[in-house]
């Protein structure tokens, strides 16, 4: 219920102002929205209840059921995901929407195989990913549909095949997963309205090798040899903490496994610890991994067992007080126990009495991956480590993305022993080299263009290109224009996190391309309170750019900073929105830049986005003739060309028309003639469609 703040009414949630006064209510829902996303479905049934529940009382019926829906849904929930509704048995969760967070696929089969866990044999599982048309802001409770797709569909189809205590996932789900989740393969799936058989794997159970090496290291010679010399400086007995910082993709985990072989190669260890957005049993997620793996702990061990690793761990390294260190770890691990710490100085002082025995041991180095994502307490125990340490041969090595500093802006301050590396995407031939290392199986000079391609496209984000590569080697055409299903989760999880006018004055500027100006972004995007302070925290953000010179005049001219964010960002548009701005940026266009250039193709493609195509053709062919008189032959084909394509079959005359046009064209690319001026009244009229 919503109470109203003046009258004091409760009122039902749909409501947006108060039955008794007639107020707007202040928690009133905003209205709704709609958006184009990739998203993940689990669906979860119970096996065989439907010819059970024939013969129960409906209050028995309802006695099996709440208990299952409840443990489903706090299963799905712990990761991320929401309920998007209950059928009878049938649970069905949404990962990515209303809000991404780059690894929805594989939060979504790491549910199912916690639902599997904690159910069996009970229930049958599948796991779909897929593109779906998502209504923000909508409420089930109220019955009200989140998302709408065929993804839904396929994933109820998978459900129904999948063997009694089994996680069945999609082809799309384990192409984005398979690197850190085990799976079998199954026999394909008979779906009904599917013209073929679906490809479908059996979920095992999450990878432990995720972030090992791929391809060979490409480029990072530097950033190699400095952690060579901190680690040289480290192993003699100097501590470091050391901070592998860039945006996702940027390849942080694939050096930080590199250095960890140097490491191994050179008689030393390395330990990983990976913090993780969900379902952490401990504050102290990271550095509970390493632990367990010092002590041989394993995730099934009863407490008593753990505890006792613990102490016979601490007696073989001769920590000072054993039990006391035991038990202060077993608190850390999650663990109850006998022990209990005076405060949080007398846990991080046991910590730091073991990490030092290990490293007395063998020089060691502590990786902690994703310490973005990691809690406050684990922050501190990190720095505090890093500083309290003497004489013991460690590095504390960390791997996080730029959000750190937003929730820990002092991070690392005033530790003598404090390194940061920002890592910047691979340039040139590097990314080149890369992307030609990933690309397997076609001919050579096509091998080469297509890294070139690809080195272009992913900017020199070594995930986005080993991603382009991937998805180049499973489709037969050898088409790469759609973008991988990783990269567009990864950037609409970067968008989500934006602020509502941030987000809008993206999605709105992303519909004019790479290139945008501020007159036609303020335009549409009316709503916005501020636009410049939008635009400039958005620059600030590294999201755009503003140009300091512009195409149009006394306009602010900006560029998106990757082609990727433009396009994640345009592929949210739901199609009726995307029309409505193409058209509203035409009529910009033809008013502000009439006959400029390059204005005149952008005026074409926005009127064929926005569906009037006759409009769309008449600047096409405008283009195209002045392409010609520039003696830009391949170009003013290719604009001719765009303009036939939308002319209809039944305007024969227009079609004509542009057929004679481009013979004229191939004619005078292969003799070099002159191009002929032409009465542009005299041959417009001839190619409008009718």
């Amino acid at each position: 219920m919503t109470v109203c703040a003046s009258c004091g009414q409760e009122n039902p949630p749909i409501a947006q102002f108060c039955l008794a006064c007639g107020r707007p209510l202040a928690g009133a829902k905003a209205p709704s929205r709609e958006e184009r996303r990739i998203v993940t479905v689990i669906f979860v049934d119970l096996v065989g209840f439907t010819s059970r529940a024939e013969t129960l009382d409906p209050e028995d019926v309802r006695a099996i059921l709440a208990p299952y829906h409840d443990r489903v849904r706090v299963e799905i929930e712990s990761f991320g995901g929401v309920v998007e509704k209950f059928i009878g048995d049938a649970v069905v969760g949404v990962f990515g929407a209303p809000i991404a967070y780059g690894d929805d696929p594989e939060r979504a089969v790491r549910a199912g195989l916690s639902v599997r866990a904690a159910l069996g044999t009970q229930v049958r599982i599948a796991v779909n990913t897929g593109e779906a048309l998502v209504t923000v802001g909508a409420r089930p409770e109220l019955g009200e549909a989140m998302v709408a797709g065929d993804v839904i569909n396929t994933a109820a189809r998978l459900q129904s095949a999948a063997p009694a205590g089994g996680v069945l996932v999609g082809r799309e789900t384990y192409r984005c997963t398979n690197q850190v989740v085990a799976y079998a393969r199954a026999e394909p799936v008979i779906a009904k309205g599917k013209e073929a058989p679906l490809e479908v794997w059996l979920a095992e159970r999450p990878s432990s090798d995720h972030g090992g090496p791929g391809t060979p290291l490409v480029g990072r010679v530097g950033e190699l040899a400095m952690l060579k010399g901190i680690w040289e400086r480290a192993a003699s007995g100097s501590p470091h903490l050391v901070t592998l910082l860039g945006p996702p993709g940027v390849g942080k985990t694939r050096l930080a496994s590199e250095f960890q072989r140097i490491v191994a190669a050179g008689g030393g260890r390395s330990v990983r610890g990976r913090c993780l957005p969900y379902r952490e049993s401990s504050a102290y997620g990271a550095f509970a991994t390493q632990v367990k793996q010092f002590a041989g702990i394993f995730e099934n061990d009863e407490p008593a067992a753990v505890l006792e690793k613990l102490r016979a761990e601490c007696d073989r390294l001769a920590v000072p007080e054993p039990e006391v260190v035991a038990g202060h770890l077993g608190l850390i691990l999650g663990f109850e126990s006998e022990m209990v710490a005076e405060d949080r100085e007398a846990l991080f002082f046991s910590v730091r009495c073991l990490i030092e025995a290990i490293a007395a041991e063998q020089p060691t180095v502590l990786v902690f991956e994703d310490i973005h994502w990691a809690d406050r307490g684990l922050l501190d125990l990190i720095e505090q480590l890093a500083g309290r340490m003497h004489g013991a041969p460690i590095l504390l090595l960390t791997v996080a993305r730029p959000d750190l500093l937003d929730s820990r802006p002092g991070w690392g301050g005033g530790l003598a022993g404090y390194i940061s590396m920002p890592l910047q995407p691979l340039v040139g031939k590097e990314a080149e080299a890369l992307a030609f290392n990933v690309l397997r199986g076609i001919e050579e000079g096509e091998r080469q263009h297509r890294a070139a391609m690809f080195a272009e496209m992913a900017e020199g984000n070594p995930l986005f290109i080993e991603q382009l590569a991937a998805t180049l080697a499973e489709r037969p055409t050898g088409s790469a224009d759609a973008m991988p299903t990783t990269i567009r989760g990864i950037v609409t999880a970067r968008l989500d996190a934006l602020p509502g006018e941030e987000r809008d004055v993206l999605l709105a500027a992303a519909v004019m391309g790479k290139v945008f100006w501020r007159g036609p972004v303020e335009r549409v995007a009316d709503d916005v309170a501020s636009l410049g302070d939008t635009l400039a925290a958005l620059e600030r953000r590294d999201l755009i750019r503003r140009e300091t010179v512009s195409a149009i005049a006394g306009e602010q001219q900006y560029t998106f900073r990757h082609m990727m964010i433009r396009d994640a960002a345009y592929e949210m548009l739901p199609r009726g929105r995307r029309q409505s701005l193409h058209a509203d940026l035409a009529r910009y266009l033809e008013q502000e830049a009439p006959g400029a250039g390059e204005a005149v193709a952008q005026m074409a493609r926005h009127w064929r986005e926005a569906g009037e195509g006759d409009r769309a053709v008449r600047y096409f062919i405008e283009a195209a003739e002045e392409a010609e008189r520039g003696w830009a032959m391949e170009h003013a084909e290719r604009l001719y060309k765009e303009a036939f394509d939308l002319v209809p079959d039944e305007n024969a005359a227009a079609r004509r028309d542009l057929r004679r046009r481009l013979a004229l064209v191939y004619w005078r690319s292969f003799h070099r003639e002159e191009p002929v001026e032409r009465d542009p009244d005299s041959e417009q009229t001839g190619a409008q469609p009718a």
